[in-house]
């Protein structure tokens, strides 16, 4: 998976402040080594709370806040149905006809995964048939 822009900026900004914190620290340690003392345990706490947030805020964005719902998410050129995907005609001249078979029994409504469709692909996270895929294709 591909580092966002901002991800890798923020990833950058975090490391030049802990260089300069760390040199900070160094420096300090020289001078006065009673008050590197303090100032380590201070910086110390304040990255433990800065941990804290991080995490806490990773666990809420990756607990599917989105009402229960599954992300649903593709690529360029790709399909992706967070539910059944019935009688679809997906393709230049490609044609559904007739009437829909009877419908299986489908796991999909119980799945709670995130849905990804690659490049070009197609997915679902729930039952696919009577379905023309392709260029020309016929569902009869």
């Amino acid at each position: 998976m591909a580092v966002s822009r901002a991800a890798r900026v923020t990833a950058w900004v975090v490391a030049v402040v802990a260089g300069l914190v760390s040199v900070g620290l160094i420096v300090i340690m020289v001078v006065d080594p009673g008050t590197a003392d303090l100032a380590a345990a201070v910086t110390g706490a304040v990255v433990g709370l800065i941990a804290l947030a991080v995490s806490v805020a990773a666990l809420i964005r990756d607990s599917g806040t989105g009402g229960g719902r599954p992300r649903v998410r593709s690529e360029r050129g790709g399909i992706a149905a967070g539910g059944d995907v019935v009688g679809n005609a997906v393709g230049n001249h490609s044609t559904v006809v007739g009437r829909p078979s009877e419908r299986g029994r489908s796991r999909g409504a119980a799945q709670r995964a995130d849905i990804r469709a690659g490049r070009d692909a197609i997915a679902a996270a729930g039952d696919v048939r009577d379905n023309a895929l392709g260029e020309g294709s016929d569902r009869r």
